[in-house]
C-alpha cells in the first residue's frame, strides 16, 4: 500500500469547539501564543520567544506574497447580484476568477462591480477549468485596490474592515497576488524581525500566491483522490544559494508557514532545491521525503484539510493529533488570525 492510501480523511479529523475559531488578530502581532511542538511533550509559549527557540545560522524562509483586496461586488445586467473572488491576474487587464451568482453569467456579457467597473465575460478557464475569465477596463489590481475588499477567509464572520487591511497582511508583503494570507508569517513585527537579526538568525523570501483553493473542503474519504488547487510560485536563484550556503556552513532552514513549505518542496521535487517559476499543485501527504525544511512554523489547521496533512507529514501523524488534542485543551485560537506553533522535522 503506498504513502497516499496509508491514511484516509477520518485520521485529520478533531473535534474543534467552534468558540476557538479567532476572528479578529492578537493585540500586538508577536504577542501570539506559540506552541512548541518540537518535543515529546508540548510547551505554551509566546510567539515573541522564537529567537530564543532557534540557533545562530539557521535561516527563515518568508512567502513574500501581498494579498490583494480581492473580492468584488456587483450586479449582471438583468439586477442579478454578483459576488467575485479574483484568483489570478493574468496579463492584458484580464483575470481569472470565482464568481457566485444566482445564474452562471454567459460569455460576451457584463458584469458592472462596485458601480465602477464593467467586466466582460470571456468565457470559463484556469487550471481545471472552473474559474471565469473576465476582461476589467484597466489594470485590475488598480481596480481592486480603489474598490475591492479584503478577502477574509469563509470562518471569519464579519465583513472586512479597516484593521483587517492591515492585519491581514505580512509586514514583509511585497509581490501582489494573494486572495489568502500566508498566515504563519502575521505574527512577525519590526521587532521581532530585529531580534532574529541579533541573534545572528538570517532569512530569505520566497512567493506563493495563495489561492481560494486553500479553504477548499476534501470531499474524498481516500486521501490518493483528492485533487490539488494550482498555485503560482518562484524560488529565485538568491535563495537557492543562500538556503545552500546556510546548509554548508551547518545552519537549519526554519520554513515559516505551509505555502512558503510547498514553494520550497515543489522546486526541490528533482532531487536538489532548483531556482523555478511556475504553478504547483504538490500535495505532501504522510510519506512525502522533506529535501529542504528543518523546522516550521505554522499556524492551526482546520480538520480533514490538505495542510493537517502536511503537518502530519512534516512531524508525524500521531505527534500531530497529540499536539491538536493539547491545543484545544489549551484554549489556543485557531487558524488565520490564531496562535502558531514551532514544529521539527520528524
Amino acid at each position: 500500500m503506498s504513502a497516499l492510501t496509508e491514511h484516509t480523511l477520518a485520521d485529520f479529523d478533531f473535534a474543534l469547539p467552534p468558540e476557538l475559531i479567532a476572528q479578529h488578530p492578537a493585540a500586538e502581532r508577536s504577542a501570539s501564543r506559540l506552541l512548541d511542538g518540537r518535543g515529546a511533550t508540548p510547551v505554551d509559549r509566546v510567539f515573541r520567544d522564537l529567537p530564543s527557540l532557534l540557533q545562530p545560522g539557521d535561516r527563515m524562509v518568508f512567502n513574500d506574497t501581498r494579498v490583494i483586496k480581492a473580492r468584488l461586488f456587483g450586479e449582471k445586467p438583468t439586477g442579478g447580484s454578483v459576488e467575485a473572488l479574483v484568483e489570478r491576474i493574468l496579463p492584458g487587464h484580464e483575470v481569472w476568477a470565482h464568481l457566485r451568482a444566482s445564474k452562471s453569467p454567459k460569455a460576451g456579457g457584463l458584469i458592472r462591480f462596485a458601480d465602477a467597473i464593467d467586466a466582460e465575460v470571456l468565457g470559463r478557464g484556469g487550471p481545471d477549468g472552473s474559474l471565469f475569465h473576465l476582461r476589467f477596463p484597466d489594470d485590475p489590481l488598480v481596480l481592486l485596490q480603489r474598490h475591492g475588499h479584503v478577502p477574509l477567509p469563509p470562518y471569519i464572520q464579519h465583513a472586512d474592515a479597516p484593521e483587517d487591511e492591515s492585519r491581514y497582511q505580512t509586514v514583509f508583503a511585497d509581490r501582489p497576488g494573494a486572495v489568502a494570507a500566508p498566515t504563519a508569517a502575521l505574527h512577525f513585527d519590526d521587532m521581532l524581525l530585529q531580534a532574529l537579526a541579533a541573534r545572528g538568525i538570517t532569512h530569505s523570501r520566497v512567493t506563493l500566491h495563495v489561492g481560494a483553493g486553500t479553504f477548499q473542503p476534501v470531499r474524498v474519504e481516500r486521501i490518493a483522490e483528492h485533487r490539488m488547487h494550482s498555485e503560482w510560485f518562484e524560488v529565485s536563484e538568491q535563495a537557492v544559494a543562500d538556503i545552500a550556503a546556510t546548509r554548508a556552513a551547518g545552519g537549519r532552514i526554519v520554513v515559516v508557514g505551509t505555502t512558503a513549505l510547498r514553494a520550497l518542496e515543489s522546486a526541490a521535487r528533482g532531487g536538489t532545491l532548483q531556482p523555478m517559476t511556475g504553478d504547483t499543485d504538490i500535495f505532501i501527504t504522510p510519506g512525502f521525503r522533506f529535501r529542504v525544511a528543518d523546522l516550521l512554523v505554522t499556524n492551526f489547521h482546520l480538520p480533514r484539510s490538505t495542510l493537517m496533512m502536511l503537518v502530519s507529514a512534516f512531524a508525524g501523524h500521531a505527534h500531530i493529533m497529540a499536539l491538536y488534542r493539547h491545543t484545544v485543551e489549551a484554549r489556543y485560537r485557531f487558524f488565520s488570525y490564531g496562535d502558531a506553533m514551532l514544529l521539527q522535522r520528524a
